[in-house]
């Protein structure tokens, strides 16, 4: 087992201080977005084997079978299909969606064809994999998923009495609910510039006059922090959704959200493919996004853990992927053991817990630390002295 050494992003939208409290850590006064657990070659973890930090995704590739498993890399490649990740919302961030695994393999090398290098801002594709995902509340969580009745974001966008969204709203009459949301979509997307303006500061304006204390109140709060983003006009799309700790929420992929507050622990598949449609001063690439949204009425379903029945102590958060595969365990002084035929990685959220395997070697994780287990077949004993909670992150076979 090997204890991580992570990278915290520190995107514009990320909290003061909710990452370093976890981490015990003072606040730089800047924020901090994302911890990332991983091999994504972005930002890959480090691991300290006796001769010094080496690359979590180098050591992969230098011996996949080993690290990973031959049952891993038969089924999902010589690579950890998975990116474990805390993130910590201060202010919203961007609407977006995420494409499928065709679409991403196409798009990527589409704008490889095209020279664009990785990192340059006008990026679409940074991977060819796709980006299905999954959230578990830490503590109160804040966010927009998934499009709303076409009916139901007529009447919101209706209640603001702004004349510059009539033609929105007319479009959100059509009587096939998905050419409806396309079509309002569209309209809001690809507005005249100077038009646009206008409306969203009528509509911003609007927000924060009608009941801004109720059913507008988290839009509200989304123009408060994004005044002259058409992303405070899309947002009335969307369904709101507020999570409470341990309670989660499973994305596929072209179901556009947008996080709004709140941490939250994150297991996804190991890509960084993001397609935008508002809040940020990103890149928006409009037919792209176009191309991998999935416009269609959808309600957020929360989810709570299920106990596993051949491992005591394991809540499961059940997905329809194999590629992640997120539990929890509350560990109160009982020892439970976890199978070690995959590769994991464990993450401590609260307290201090324990981890030894049959040859006596031991880590503890206190709060914030996150350590990797290859697939070697081995179990490993986890316990606590007090209470503790830990999150595995792993691949189903």
């Amino acid at each position: 087992m090997d204890r991580l050494v992570n990278t915290v992003r520190p995107y514009a939208w990320g909290s003061l201080t909710a990452l370093p409290e976890l981490l015990g850590q003072e606040p730089t006064g800047e924020p901090q977005a994302e911890l990332w657990m991983g091999a994504h070659p972005g930002d890959p973890s480090r691991v300290d084997r006796g001769e010094g930090p080496s690359r979590l995704d180098e050591l992969i590739a230098a011996d996949p079978q080993g690290e990973l498993g031959a049952a891993s890399v038969a089924k999902f490649g010589p690579t950890l299909p998975f990116l474990f990740k805390v993130l910590a919302a201060g202010i919203p961030l961007s609407i977006q969606a995420h494409p499928t695994l065709a679409q991403a393999r196409a798009g990527f090398a589409a704008e490889n064809a095209l020279g664009i290098p990785l990192d340059a801002p006008e990026r679409n594709y940074r991977d060819d994999n796709h980006k299905p995902e999954l959230i578990c509340a830490l503590g109160e969580f804040e966010g927009l998923c998934g499009f709303r009745r076409p009916a139901d974001a007529a009447r919101l966008m209706a209640g603001l009495k702004v004349p510059g969204l009539a033609p929105v709203i007319e479009l959100l009459g059509a009587e096939d609910e998905s050419e409806a949301l396309r079509g309002a979509l569209v309209a809001v997307l690809t507005m005249d510039g100077e038009a646009a303006s206008r409306i969203v500061r009528e509509s911003v304006e609007a927000l924060w006059r009608t009941d801004p204390d109720g059913e507008y109140a988290p839009y509200a709060r989304i123009a408060k922090d994004f005044p002259e983003d058409r992303g405070v006009i899309v947002g009335l799309l969307l369904h709101h959704f507020r999570l409470r700790a341990g309670e989660a929420l499973y994305l596929g992929a072209g179901v556009p959200h947008a996080y709004l507050s709140g941490a939250c622990v994150e297991l996804q598949a190991n890509s960084d493919n993001v397609l935008r449609a508002g809040l940020t001063p990103k890149h928006i690439d409009v037919p792209q996004l176009l191309d991998v949204v999935v416009v269609e009425p959808c309600t957020p379903e929360i989810l709570h853990p299920r106990p596993v029945d051949t491992t005591p102590g394991e809540e499961l958060y059940p997905v329809p992927i194999d590629e992640f595969r997120l539990s929890r365990f509350t560990l109160d002084g009982t020892a439970y053991e976890i199978d070690g035929r995959t590769p994991q990685i464990l993450l401590c959220t609260e307290g201090t817990v324990d981890l030894t395997a049959p040859d006596g070697t031991a880590l503890t994780l206190t709060r914030g630390a996150s350590a990797y287990l290859p697939a070697t077949g081995t179990p490993t004993r986890l316990s606590a002295p007090a209470p503790a909670t830990l999150f595995r992150a792993t691949v189903t076979l």
